[in-house]
């Protein structure tokens, strides 16, 4: 039997880009709102004195000082890499060698994985993530363990099997010829419930070009399927793939000429694209993550997200904690991170577009945002809801509010885990 619930509070959500368009045409705000949901979906959204008169003895939560927005949307982390979190970082290269690597090992025990993704979704889900797009490792039942755990949660999570057959420990490798794992899994997973499986070679340094052509081939048999990697992240890395790939024009070249730059292909961080580059991800509609507390943890660099968003040459970006290089589980702190960011570069954004990157952004970048990332009928029933007064100095410096701008400035800067009244 279908039950409708409802939930009641301010409400935040986004129609449109406002990096491209005027922000009274992009931004949907109801100071009392009220979202009816039935079966998984929003059937109804609206102003609560019209909402509410319609709802014949449907049941209404009523969150006070509070916002309800789409549930966060994580379009970049690495699951395993929950349990080094916080691990001393030095540069990406080492970084991988001194932690990642050894880590990954331990998902060959699917009780270990099993472990980690319980964590990892519970502290997501803790802080207001609805979605993300996840690595897990060469270990087939790595993978099984997210989509797994998140069944329980009713998650939309998207998530692939590693591909790495060079430049990593022995343990770690696959072969080209392995490619049939990853049909399996995409056979036992793709399109259950809400898993949908993701084409994941690691990066360039890590692929043999025989397993970059099988990835390619993947790739073409599944021409709507995620694809997620790892581009222009380290100045060091970017010259390490010039010597290991010089017949390709630069990084990205190196995924093009596998067919693996297209619609729904998500490449973590970006920092360091050429123009040309940049030019190759508008016109085949791949998107960049933006992973800001894994950039300054690692010393990678910032990421120019207005240089991205230029009307000329439009990139998707989404929004990405990119754990465990990655500090924080918190979207709020990441879209910080990201201000901070934007700041260096002097080119800032208003925490409106922050919230948008957040929600619709990212869910335009993952090409759904026709399922997630927004508050409309028809759409997921994914939603968070911020205590907007979650700690004493947060409730203190509200008081000196003046504006729905300001109130999300403080929530982005301010307020973390604490502040998810409700996911």
């Amino acid at each position: 039997m279908s039950i409708k619930t409802a939930i009641r509070g301010a409400m935040l959500s986004f129609r449109k880009d406002p990096f491209f368009h005027d922000m009274d045409d992009c931004l949907v705000y109801e100071s009392d709102a009220v979202v009816v949901m039935e079966n998984g979906k929003i059937v109804k959204t609206g102003a609560a004195d019209k909402i509410l008169p319609e709802l014949d003895g449907v049941p209404v939560k009523r969150y006070a000082d509070s916002l309800i927005i789409p549930g966060f949307i994580d379009c970049h982390v690495h699951y395993p890499q929950t349990e080094i979190i916080a691990a001393y970082g030095e540069q990406l290269i080492e970084w991988l060698n001194n932690y990642t690597f050894v880590a990954e090992q331990g998902f060959k025990n699917k009780e270990h994985a099993d472990e980690v993704a319980e964590v990892f979704l519970r502290e997501q889900v803790r802080n207001g993530v609805t979605s993300s797009t996840v690595y897990c490792t060469v270990f087939p039942q790595s993978v099984d363990a997210v989509f797994e755990a998140a069944a329980k949660y009713d998650m939309r999570i998207m998530a692939g099997k590693v591909c790495m057959d060079r430049n990593a420990p022995a343990a770690l490798l696959d072969t080209p010829q392995r490619a049939y794992e990853s049909k399996a899994l995409i056979s036992r997973w793709h399109g259950k419930g809400r898993a949908e499986y993701v084409i994941t070679p690691r990066f360039v340094p890590t692929s043999t070009p025989e397993q970059m052509e099988m990835i390619g081939a993947l790739a073409q048999e599944n021409p709507d399927m995620l694809i997620q990697s790892h581009v222009s992240e380290n100045v060091n890395e970017v010259a390490w793939v010039k010597e290991l790939c010089p017949e390709a024009k630069d990084y990205t070249d190196a995924y093009a000429r596998y067919g693996l730059m297209r619609r729904r292909a998500i490449y973590g961080h970006g920092i360091h694209l050429t123009d040309r580059e940049l030019g190759v991800f508008n016109e085949t509609g791949a998107s960049v993550a933006h992973c800001p507390t894994s950039n300054f943890f690692l010393g990678s660099g910032c990421l120019n997200v207005k240089k991205l968003k230029t009307e000329q040459r439009p990139v998707h970006v989404g929004l990405a904690t990119d754990l465990g290089a990655g500090t924080s589980f918190s979207i709020l702190q990441t879209m910080n991170e990201a201000y901070k960011a934007a700041q260096m570069n002097g080119t800032p954004y208003s925490s409106l577009h922050s919230f948008y990157l957040a929600g619709r952004g990212t869910a335009e970048a993952l090409g759904l945002a026709g399922k997630i990332g927004s508050i409309e009928p028809g759409m997921e029933a994914d939603l968070a809801v911020i205590n907007l007064k979650s700690t004493p100095i947060i409730e203190y410096r509200m008081r000196y509010a003046k504006s729905l701008e300001e109130v999300l400035f403080i929530q982005m800067t301010l307020a973390d885990d604490r502040a998810i009244a409700a996911t």
